[in-house]
């Protein structure tokens, strides 16, 4: 008799082992776009340093030093820039060159799309930080969190708001035109929501119709966030509601996670003009 031979095809990844690898590959492929790179991790440095140089002898509210106020909304700024602007950006582009249709064509599965940039977002703001705190600590004399508990708010309020930030992202690349329109407005929007929500003024500085339109976007909480962390405990006397309000900023960045996560899977398109 002769004996049949059956050959079994191996079973395809998960969802969790390609969404691991496009981590991988994601990373590789930001740090091979050096101007990218150069302008995420140097932007929030530059920053500390030109507005610290120039303003480093004010004040903010609570006779807090100009360059430890600031720091708390460059930190912000530069998260929601790696997460939102750079990923809004960076997905219109590749779906416009056609790189992911190519993807959808090998299966890959948008949840593991989705979490190769998350995962590359959260690297990339860790990075970007490192970078970050010690030219305010021993450039500028910029205190640091004063203890274990202020630096878990940091890390809570860091993550949560690159998560945010992320997902917004990825929900703002579906924004109808070519990719150089959905650059400018997402540009545009970021510029704007960095003076709306107290980054380069004191936020009680502010009218109180941008305090109010800012409290509906994640930066005013993730900017608020890190001044808790930073920022001596009576500080949050001179925050609008007399406090860090940290629940509420747990609620608001929340929200925009689940908000933006809806949002991606109902608009994300792997082709330009697809649904």
């Amino acid at each position: 008799m002769t004996a049949v031979l059956t050959q079994t095809r191996p079973a395809p990844p998960s969802t969790a082992r390609i969404a691991l690898s496009r981590v991988g590959l994601e990373l590789r492929l930001f740090f091979r776009e050096r101007q990218q790179v150069v302008f995420s991790l140097a932007y929030p440095v530059v920053m500390l340093v030109i507005f610290a140089s120039i303003l480093g002898s004010d004040e903010r509210p609570g006779d807090t030093p100009f360059a430890q106020y600031f720091l708390a909304g460059i930190a912000a700024t530069g998260i929601m820039l790696t997460s939102f602007q750079a990923l809004g950006t960076s997905i219109a582009n590749e779906r416009e060159k056609g790189q992911l249709e190519r993807l959808q064509l090998l299966g890959t599965p948008p949840v593991a799309y989705f979490a190769g940039k998350a995962g590359q977002v959260l690297v990339t703001a860790g990075v970007q930080l490192a970078l970050l705190l010690p030219v305010a600590r021993y450039g500028f004399d910029v205190p640091m969190p004063a203890d274990l508990g202020h630096w878990l708010t940091f890390l809570w309020v860091a993550a949560l708001g690159a998560v945010a930030g992320t997902v917004l992202g990825i929900a703002a690349s579906a924004l109808p035109g070519s990719a150089t329109s959905v650059t400018t407005a997402i540009s545009a929007l970021a510029i704007i929501l960095q003076f709306f929500s107290g980054v380069f003024f004191g936020f009680l500085e502010l009218p109180g119709w941008m305090q109010q339109v800012a409290a509906v976007f994640p930066l005013k909480w993730l900017t608020q966030g890190m001044r808790s962390a930073f920022l001596p405990d009576q500080a949050g006397a001179f925050e609008i509601a007399g406090g860090w309000e940290h629940g509420r900023t747990v609620a608001v960045l929340a929200a925009w996670v689940i908000i933006g996560t809806v949002i991606c899977m109902r608009t994300f398109r792997w082709r330009r003009g697809e649904g």
